[in-house]
């Protein structure tokens, strides 16, 4: 019996040494020490194996203690039968690239994100790598905008697809636009599917113009007439809107077929209009700014959203050929309310009526005050 597990022993000993791990050879090994510059493995031969710190990643930075342990099971590919000391040369970065490419082929294929490490920036677009493979971003695929410095994108991690392969020429181009399209697509689509008129909904200003602004409120941009902005008087969408801003906004009206949203901003804020004959009567006297300038007369703003005009025939009880002889935008004046329409909008003021009013209002006062005076101030006065 003990001669029989002898010979067995023997055979396998002789396994070992004429079964000799060619170049080009795929085989398994256990890891049995890791050192800083090379992994050892047991590979089932006279001799262990050897992986160079170079061999088993791309990166020679890593620390190779920080990622392989005693005891995992590898698979590495022969490149040396015998570096001259006995130990036979292994690659696991050089597996890991042919496993790379399979799994870059079949993302390809299925159209799938997968997830890269980028590098250093270059001339029109970035170095990435999808484990040992290295592959490229064009400056053109790393955002769905116009990216001015690339170098923001350097050192991370990034969600991308596969949009172009070739190992015969060791190509991979990645597009991380794409991902970004697909999304605004997915919320496209649900936007169209849900949105309603009369509608409030919050969305982000992305541009502004001189005739408004657009607002995106869920992958598509509607836009905020420079009449929808304010119940006042504006001169540029600016004074109310910034880049950027967070706000909400009523869905006045939308066509899907042209891609088209109107939107309000001044919608959702009450119209001051609404209570106007609360806030102001027939014949009171109020103060006003000069907000526009006509031949037939001057529109005056009483507060953001309410204005009024004065007829040319209202403004001086001198006789003028136009307003801009007596009156400028932006001035400051008193005006008398002369009627109150609230169903059109609509007030009629007199500058010349607030002057009369306040005039009789200054000479009751002086006669109030010479009523007080009795023949005794008289007397008095005379005296002294």
């Amino acid at each position: 019996m003990e001669n029989n597990n002898s010979f067995n022993e023997l055979l396998e000993q002789d396994d070992k040494l004429f079964n000799v791990p060619r170049r080009g050879n795929i085989i398994k090994g256990k890891v049995v020490q890791v050192l800083d510059e090379e992994v050892v493995v047991n590979i089932g031969y006279k001799s262990d194996g050897i992986i160079p710190l170079n061999e088993f990643s791309n990166n020679t930075d890593i620390n190779l203690k920080d990622i392989v342990n005693e005891g995992d099971e590898i698979e590495v590919l022969v490149l040396k039968s015998d570096d001259g000391e006995g130990n036979v040369v292994l690659s696991k970065k050089r597996i890991d690239y042919i496993k790379d490419w399979d799994a870059l082929k079949e993302a390809f294929d299925n159209k799938e994100t997968i997830v890269i490490k980028t590098g250093e920036a270059v001339k029109g677009g970035i170095i990435a790598y999808y484990n040992e493979l290295r592959g490229f971003i064009p400056a053109s695929q790393l955002s769905d905008q116009y990216v001015e410095n690339l170098n923001e994108y350097a050192n991370q991690e990034l969600k991308v697809k596969v949009i172009e392969i070739d190992k015969k020429k060791n190509k991979a181009i990645f597009s991380r636009r794409q991902i970004i399209e697909e999304k605004l697509e997915e919320k496209r689509k649900e936007l169209w599917n849900n949105i309603e008129k009369d509608a409030v909904v919050k969305g982000e200003v992305k541009r502004i113009t001189n005739f408004g602004a657009f607002v995106d409120i869920g992958g598509v941009d509607g836009l905020v007439h420079i009449s929808e902005m304010s119940w006042g008087r504006i001169k540029h969408p600016s004074e109310v809107l910034s880049i950027g801003d967070t706000v909400e906004v009523y869905v006045q009206d939308f066509n899907k077929e042209q891609n088209r949203i109107s939107l309000s901003l001044k919608q959702t804020i009450k119209n001051p209009w609404a209570n106007i004959e609360e806030k102001y009567l027939i014949g009171d006297v109020v103060e006003g700014k000069v907000v526009k300038l006509v031949d037939f007369g001057a529109f005056v703003e009483l507060e953001p959203g309410i204005e009024g005009l004065v007829h040319i025939s209202q403004i001086s009880e001198d006789r003028i050929a136009k307003p801009s002889e007596v009156l400028e935008p932006g001035q400051i004046v008193n005006v008398k309310i002369l009627n109150i329409d609230s169903e059109d909008n609509k007030l009629s003021l007199s500058i010349k009526e607030a002057e009369a009013s306040k005039d009789m209002e200054d000479y009751l006062t002086d006669s109030e005050e010479s009523e007080k005076t009795t023949i005794g101030d008289v007397l008095k006065f005379k005296e002294d």
